[in-house]
């Protein structure tokens, strides 16, 4: 990890800071949330490869973390300065990144990534569907509720990570329009939103457990969270299956499925988020017409199917 910040300070200090040689390639910066967690890392793999593949010069930043929002809009703003093809960015925080990509896209083409800005000026964005990813979700606890109890009724509950993040929220919004059209004999008794710390959900969840008497089912809306949460159902002293999906993966999150802790993963495609991301820029720089929205895709992976070349595909991404 350390080797791969430190290459990504190297590469964007030769884009920013030397002047000296003229850029034989295209240059896109891709500015992510973070270098650490397992999605960010796939998506600059999937922009390396499509930099190999077409010939640009792909500058890998981040800020210190995903709340740093103030670190990313001043990358944003150097990234300008160095006059690139165009700009891929996924937006740190909705709010306030919409008027620094508005004065960013007046000088280059804005790629957005994973998250969109209160700004009308990126000329594509390329996302998960998130209403869609909770939707899958809700049909996927169903399922498996069904199949622990031979029926489809009982209480599940909800958590939510963090407020105010809107991927989080359309997930929120998805999971509870299914389950009220399609599943009314399940009773959402809890809907509850932490404070981004995994410790604060994993206490939430064994106070579910403790005081929810007929407790079936638990969606958690992303990776870091779902894992808190599998691991409170995993310790739990009573018999009765609590089945957990979550969205999003990683090494602990799939061996968790492996042994039947988990449910299922609604499993988003950050390589090809990556990977399109840069192609769009590219072909935007060159004036080519590129779609406004894309859909990046969901796939919801159980242990039934998690062998699957696609599932592999998606829970192995090569990130080197």
């Amino acid at each position: 990890m350390k080797k791969l910040v430190v290459a990504a300070g190297i590469v964007a200090s030769i884009a920013f800071g030397v002047p000296a040689i003229a850029q034989t390639k295209p240059t896109i910066p891709v500015i992510v949330k973070d270098m650490t967690s397992p999605y960010w890392r796939a998506v600059l793999a999937g922009a390396r490869k499509a930099g190999q593949d077409l010939g640009v010069n792909v500058v890998e930043l981040a800020a210190q973390s995903e709340s740093d929002v103030t670190g990313q809009i001043s990358i944003l703003e150097k990234a300008v300065g160095s006059n690139p093809a165009a700009i891929v960015i996924a937006p740190a925080q909705p709010a306030a990144l919409g008027k620094p990509i508005d004065e960013a896209a007046k000088k280059v083409k804005i790629i957005g990534i994973d998250s969109a800005a209160d700004t009308k000026a990126m000329t594509s964005l390329l996302s998960t569907d998130n209403v869609n990813a909770g939707r899958l979700a809700a049909d996927a606890l169903a399922v498996a509720i069904t199949a622990s109890y031979a029926d489809t009724e009982g209480d599940i509950v909800m958590i939510t990570s963090m407020p105010g993040v809107a991927s989080l929220d359309q997930r929120a919004k998805g999971f509870k329009e299914v389950v009220a059209a399609k599943y009314r004999a399940l009773d959402i008794t809890a809907d509850k939103v932490a404070d981004g710390k995994p410790a604060t959900v994993r206490n939430i969840m064994t106070d579910l457990i403790a005081n929810t008497a007929d407790l079936r089912g638990v969606f958690v809306s992303d990776p870091i969270m779902t894992l808190a949460v599998a691991q409170a159902v995993a310790e739990k002293k009573s018999d009765d299956k609590i089945n957990v999906v979550g969205v999003g993966s990683d090494e602990e999150l799939v061996k968790l499925l492996q042994d039947d802790v988990i449910a299922g993963l609604v499993v988003e495609d950050p390589f090809r988020m990556g990977y399109d991301g840069v192609k769009t820029a590219l072909a935007a720089s060159k004036g080519e017409k590129v779609s406004a929205n894309v859909d990046t895709g969901v796939t919801l992976v159980t242990k039934a199917n998690m062998s699957s070349a696609r599932s592999q595909e998606l829970l192995k991404p090569k990130v080197k």
